[in-house]
């Protein structure tokens, strides 16, 4: 398997733009109804808003299943982003000198 490097702020911008995406998707079904209203009755016929609501209607559960996935790959990202930012936490202090304990063990020798 190849290494693969991605940059820790690229993938913040992943997460931002999933957490965006999630968001238009909820908000898409009052899209639609706005839609729906704007369309109105043309020459008094209502057929294409007929059509429209039908097509929103179709793509609703698929929406929802895009909606689930798209937020699963933010969990996942999220959860990358998180492990990554600990490690470098526990790494930084593991690499820290330590400036206590060699002044402390030298009194306790005295």
């Amino acid at each position: 398997m190849a290494d693969i490097y991605i940059k820790l702020d690229e993938l913040k911008e992943v997460k931002t733009q999933l957490v965006g995406i999630v968001d238009e998707f909820e908000n898409a079904t009052s899209n639609s109804e706005a839609l729906e209203g704007d369309i109105g009755d043309p020459y008094g016929r209502n057929e294409l808003r007929s059509e429209a609501r039908e097509f929103e209607e179709r793509w609703d559960d698929k929406r929802k299943e895009l909606k689930e996935s798209l937020d699963k790959v933010r969990e996942h990202v999220e959860a990358v982003i998180d492990g990554v930012e600990e490690w470098d936490t526990e790494t930084a202090i593991e690499l820290e000198p330590d400036s206590g304990s060699s002044s402390g063990s030298a009194n306790q020798a005295v």
